[in-house]
């Protein structure tokens, strides 16, 4: 059974939705597993910080069944399907990694390619899961995260105490 990674982030009441989709990942995937959450700027365009974090599980669903739970995950906390790219989010869920699968096709590239250059997703998928080996890079998540350039891309831990589900 493969290790599927997670990018959670919100910057549309962020703690709100977080704790929501936590929630249902939770049902949907039992014994999801979730790195500490970060705050940190928006990237692509002037808006609100965004919390990010990351989840694990196991699964036996095929990518493309874990990406239409992913994406009622997404709707149940408000978001659009056909919202702009680069635009405030009440919920995003990207697929980082689905074990060592490496996959260009449409509405499906792993690992996530700009994984190795968002601190908001290699940071907590550092946190979560640093002995991870990265498919293509042949490095750990671990490594790749004390190689990246962290001063350049701000995280902010987020206290517990906001984490708390609401």
């Amino acid at each position: 059974m493969p290790a599927v990674f997670v990018g959670a982030g919100s910057n549309v009441a962020p703690e709100r939705n977080l704790a929501r989709a936590v929630a249902q990942l939770a049902l949907e995937f039992p014994g999801a597993r979730f790195s500490p959450w970060y705050r940190n700027r928006a990237v692509g365009f002037e808006g609100e910080d965004f919390i990010n974090l990351v989840t694990a599980f196991d699964t036996d669903l095929q990518p493309h069944a874990v990406l239409a739970k992913l994406h009622a995950i997404e709707t149940l906390c408000g978001r659009e399907r056909h919202a702009p790219r680069w635009a405030p989010r009440s919920m995003d869920l990207d697929v980082l990694l689905y074990g060592n699968l490496v996959c260009d096709e449409p509405g499906l590239k792993l690992p996530r390619p700009d994984l190795l250059k968002r601190a908001y997703m290699l940071g907590p998928l550092a946190a979560l899961a640093p002995e991870v080996v990265h498919p293509t890079a042949q490095l750990t998540i671990g490594e790749l995260w004390q190689r990246f350039d962290r001063a350049a891309h701000h995280l902010e831990p987020v206290p517990a105490a906001r984490t708390e589900r609401r």
